[in-house]
């Protein structure tokens, strides 16, 4: 267990947490912690469970926390009840109230507990069984507790709840589900006259309405309020209502000019004081954090937000943290929104239930669209606990401006009755959505094919937003696919973008099995990033796609002039508000020890006046020199410093920089050796063999000794048989040549060892007309051999076929790993598909040696990735030769956890190949360059 935390609680946190105001004593609301603040920040209370790990005794429990993290009950992975995990936890903590709180209402509040909670007070009741586990909720103790003494608090919690409603919706969910006392317990004092809540709805024309909620008001006159910005300086005048004896709720309202609007790309907030008056003299005040903005859901037009149609860029989270389940921190909040701010996205759904308080304080704070989910996982809540869990979801969060759409339950969860409820507490009648659902004019529909569907999405009538589109399992899903689907909503009107599922591989570490990261087979690793945020090849890919900053170039032409053309994608940022700065760079060599670019020339240059979604020019202002030199980067950063991508290419070929790389020619010829005229040797020391009766290599050595490299290059069978059909060899110059002709796929090979002691391949084959998952040759070399790899080309990240964006084209080097995306997180992963590989150098455990492509826009396979334990399916096996190293023409793509890549769009479409057979320029070829030569 954690050991305890002397709990220090700051008076922002605090703060931060309940939207409250420290003015005062007398006229603001007091809080006093009875729990710790978060995973980090933790009391000991005493704790007691009736079975399972740890059962049967009373001991101590840190507060909040999810019992089975801290080694109590049992473990329990929704889709469907375990009678075992059936436990009852009961907790005791002893506190004391100051005797000034006698005149006081006070309450004790609880930010979230699973499941069903009893609360007693000094041995009696608090009120009734609170069931749903994702809610505040609080009770009136003030005639419970005894003011300036000790007193005890006893909360018995089941974690299965007695309503079937609530387990269906929560706890039979496809998550983890929980136990206990996992988010803040606190209490709350405030004058016996006081405001309970307040709903504000502040438009972007500056526009100011809240509904203000009272109790116990018969001394009470009237309600102020005044604005001010986020430093307390006011902005307009103070306005106030009159209040009556009788009145629960009062209206408040001004028109404000001058007022800076809140967006995900400008997040400006500002704050309001509530003043509960009476003759002039404050009896109680609040201030909550607030945005001027405007929702609109336009039928058969678009989702409109200050007057700028939306389209969402958004990825689905839960609330979760490895070590410490659903409960969370603060830290956890800030981290998460900026991994989501730096893919580029521009929005985030509450899947699949309401999150931590401080989460949404951070989506308002650094600025993010968020659809906010009443929980209800393909079964809905019934109505009456739906009834109260809708009012505690909405009287929480319904000032944030980061909210937008409220969620009623998710893929079949929704109670149609509890539809208008969320409107009873919302003055601003956000659109409210039914995920998975065409509903109210808007379509949701989850996990559909590309293109789909006659009655909906791309073909539909409906504003269409799918809650979730590209399922992620293993490295399958999320970048792969993404390009192709956002091309088309990009381009449909009445598209409003979508979610991707999910953020994070919800992975627990196990109290009972000494830590091991258990993701529940392929239920759990379906995240965009690990568990402890590691950082997969799809985040940088959704990050070029989601880019605001689009620009239509993929390589460098020769008749490139400087100029990009570039579509501003912000929705509120004109692209002169951007920084951009580019860099002419050369590329460390084969051999080098540096790997990091050298940058030759630099400069910071200025977008001109693009509006948002308007297409127009970037002009670099490149030397005129700009073309001897190997690279070209380019950042831009975002008016608040993000770097919002960092595009690179290459500016030479891949035929010019092997150039580079190659030995001068030597004065010492290469032969083929007397006693056998298949052997070819120079003088550096290194003899091929090639095989008269295969027409491959067979052996490689040099002075050193032998390389285990031999098999090539050959075509995979699954492409079509060759057959080898001749061998002929002569010299040519300082160069011996032997040519191995062949039928079938393979064509031919020639193989030219230079006088500097290094062979060229060159090849052409012919495959038959049709598909495939991949094109090309391939060697053989041991794996259990290779340490890492070091080249030239897009990296770190492996690549797909549908997955080629968000890589940047320069020199890496990466360690051997045997890394499954989703079940290890070693990341960059070793194996698998390298994309616009000039040359590679591989480290092995006797003596390195080199590769170098000297063909356009080939790919390089290193070795093939082991298929995950749990699989779900084969959607996410990528299509490998059977060979451990090959240069390819073509790849194969992958597919998400529901979808075969056939189901993704064009660019996950297996290969064809049509040509007319024996015509040469119908042939694929391809020239390599290897190195065997001893290093020193």
């Amino acid at each position: 267990m954690r050991s305890n935390t002397t709990l220090l609680p700051l008076l922002f946190f605090t703060c931060f947490i309940l939207g409250c105001t420290f003015e005062s004593i007398a006229q603001s609301t007091e809080i006093q912690y009875l729990s710790g603040v978060d995973k980090d920040r933790t009391i000991e209370w005493d704790f007691h469970i009736d079975r399972g790990m740890n059962s049967g005794k009373w001991t101590t429990i840190p507060v909040p926390s999810n019992w089975e993290t801290e080694g109590f009950g049992v473990y329990n992975y929704g889709r469907g009840k375990q009678p075992e995990s059936n436990e009852t936890g009961t907790y005791r903590h002893k506190f004391t109230v100051p005797a000034s709180w006698k005149d006081k209402s006070v309450h004790i509040v609880f930010e979230g507990v699973m499941t069903d909670t009893k609360v007693f007070i000094n041995g009696k009741s608090a009120g009734p069984t609170h069931q749903g586990s994702f809610y505040r909720f609080k009770y009136d103790i003030s005639n419970l507790l005894k003011y300036g003494a000790e007193n005890e608090l006893e909360v018995v919690v089941k974690n299965w709840s007695d309503n079937p409603s609530v387990n269906t919706a929560e706890r039979e969910a496809d998550y983890w589900v929980f136990g206990g006392i996992y988010r803040p317990v606190y209490l709350e004092a405030k004058p016996q006259a006081h405001i309970e809540w307040t709903a504000i709805d502040a438009k972007a024309d500056g526009s100011f309405r809240a509904n203000v909620y009272l109790s116990n008001t018969p001394k009470a006159d009237a309600v102020e309020a005044q604005v001010t910005d986020m430093d307390g300086n006011p902005v307009g005048n103070a306005f106030s209502s009159p209040t009556e004896k009788s009145m629960d709720m009062v209206v408040v309202s001004q028109k404000l000019s001058g007022v800076k609007t809140w967006s995900p790309e400008f997040p400006n907030r500002y704050q309001v004081k509530f003043s509960l008056m009476a003759k002039g003299i404050p009896l109680h005040t609040v201030t909550e954090t607030f945005g001027f903005r405007t929702v609109e859901l336009r039928p058969h037009d678009g989702f409109y937000v200050n007057g700028q149609k939306i389209r969402f860029k958004g990825v689905n989270r839960h609330s979760f943290w490895p070590e410490s389940g659903r409960t969370t921190s603060f830290q956890i909040s800030v981290d998460d929104v900026n991994l989501i701010k730096d893919m580029n996205m521009n929005a985030v759904r509450m899947a699949h239930y309401p999150p931590d308080k401080h989460f949404l304080e951070v989506c308002d704070s650094l600025g993010l669209f968020v659809l906010h989910e009443l929980a209800g996982w393909q079964t809905a809540y019934d109505t009456v606990v739906g009834r109260q869990l809708v009012k505690e979801l909405v009287t929480r969060d319904v000032n944030h401006p980061s909210v937008v759409i409220w969620d009623n339950g998710n893929e079949g969860g929704n109670n149609f009755a509890l539809d208008d409820d969320f409107h009873l507490y919302d003055p601003q009648k956000r659109p409210v959505i039914h995920p998975w659902a065409k509903f109210r004019d808007t379509d949701t529909q989850h996990y559909k094919s590309f293109g789909c569907c006659a009655d909906g999405l791309f073909h539909g009538d409906d504003v269409f937003f799918p809650t979730e589109f590209l399922h992620g399992l293993y490295d399958g899903g999320h970048g792969a696919g993404l390009d192709d689907f956002w091309k088309a909503m990009v381009d449909h009107p009445l598209s409003a973008g979508g979610f991707l599922w999910a953020l994070v591989d919800e992975c627990v570490q196990r109290s009972d099995r000494d830590g091991e990261l258990d993701c529940q087979r392929s239920n759990a690793p379906d995240g965009i990033v690990g568990p402890y945020r590691e950082k997969e090849a799809s985040f940088f890919t959704i990050k070029e796609i989601w880019s605001p900053v689009y620009l239509d170039i993929q390589h460098i032409p020769a008749s490139f002039d400087g100029v990009i053309p570039v579509h501003n994608r912000f929705h509120y940022t004109n692209l002169s508000q951007c920084q951009f700065k580019w860099q002419l760079v050369d590329f460390p060599a084969a051999g080098a020890t540096e790997i990091a670019p050298i940058i030759r020339q630099e400069k910071e240059i200025t977008a001109g006046n693009i509006e948002p979604w308007e297409w127009d020019k970037l002009e670099l202002g490149l030397p005129d020199n700009w073309r001897q030199y190997q690279g070209l980067l380019l950042t831009a950063t975002d008016p608040h410093d993000r770097e919002i991508f960092t595009w690179s290419w290459a500016l030479q070929t891949e035929a010019q920089i092997v150039e580079t790389l190659l030995p001068p020619t030597a004065t010492n010829k290469a032969i083929a050796k007397e006693d056998n005229g298949n052997i070819l040797t120079s003088a550096a020391g290194v003899e091929i063999g090639i095989g008269l009766a295969s027409g491959l290599i067979e052996t490689v050595t040099n002075e050193k000794g032998n390389f285990p490299f031999s098999g090539g290059p050959l075509p995979d069978t699954l492409i079509g048989a060759s057959t080898f059909k001749s061998i002929k060899h002569y010299s040519d110059g300082n160069d011996y040549v032997i040519e191995a002709e062949f039928e079938g796929v393979l064509r031919k090979v020639v193989y030219r060892m230079l006088g500097s002691g290094l062979l060229q391949i060159g090849y052409a084959y012919l495959p038959g007309n049709g598909t495939y998952d991949f094109l090309g040759v391939s060697f053989d070399y041991p794996e259990d051999q290779v340490t890492g790899v070091k080249y030239l080309g897009r990296g770190p990240y492996r690549v797909w076929k549908n997955r080629r964006k968000g890589l940047q084209f320069g020199v890496w080097e990466k360690a051997y790993n045997n890394t499954v995306t989703g079940e290890s997180w070693n990341y960059p992963e070793f194996k698998g598909y390298h994309d616009e590989v000039y040359w590679a150098e591989i480290q092995t455990k006797d003596q390195p040696f080199t590769l170098m492509i000297a063909s356009n826009n080939l790919f390089l396979h290193l070795f093939t990735p082991d298929e995950p334990e749990g699989a779900y399916n084969t959607n996410t096996d990528g299509k490998f030769p059977g060979k451990n190293i090959s240069i390819l023409h073509a790849i194969s793509p992958i597919g998400t956890k529901f979808k075969q890549p056939e189901n993704l769009g064009p660019q996950s479409y297996a290969n064809e190949f049509f040509a007319n057979r024996d015509r040469p320029h119908f042939f694929l070829n391809g020239t390599i360059y290897l190195d065997f030569r001893e290093k020193e």
